[in-house]
């Protein structure tokens, strides 16, 4: 089996649950509890790019090295546009 179909496939499994309850017991069972909180955390340091906050204060402010908000920045710039959309999707539903 191709690892890009696996990749297809986990993505509609997970783009096919509504229930946040469902979504999170799925999440605990994929993942470990260190990976869960560094996922976590990467979102929130996604959301701080987003708003705007400079590199080094959300390194300071969340405890990480400045080399894991960089990564979180190339990603929103060069990566392949998962976040942008996501983050757009919801800044539109929070204008609504």
């Amino acid at each position: 089996m191709k690892q890009e179909y696996t990749h297809h496939e986990l993505a509609s499994i997970l783009s096919s649950i509504s229930d946040e309850k469902q979504m999170s017991k799925l999440l605990q069972d994929f993942l470990t509890p260190q990976e869960l909180e560094d996922l976590v955390l990467r979102w929130e340091i996604i959301k701080l790019l987003h708003q705007g906050l400079p590199q080094r204060e959300i390194a300071k402010e969340l405890g990480v090295a400045i080399g894991t908000v960089s990564r979180g920045a190339r990603e929103l710039k060069y990566g392949h546009n998962g976040f942008v959309q996501l983050l757009k999707s919801l800044d539109k539903s929070l204008d609504q």
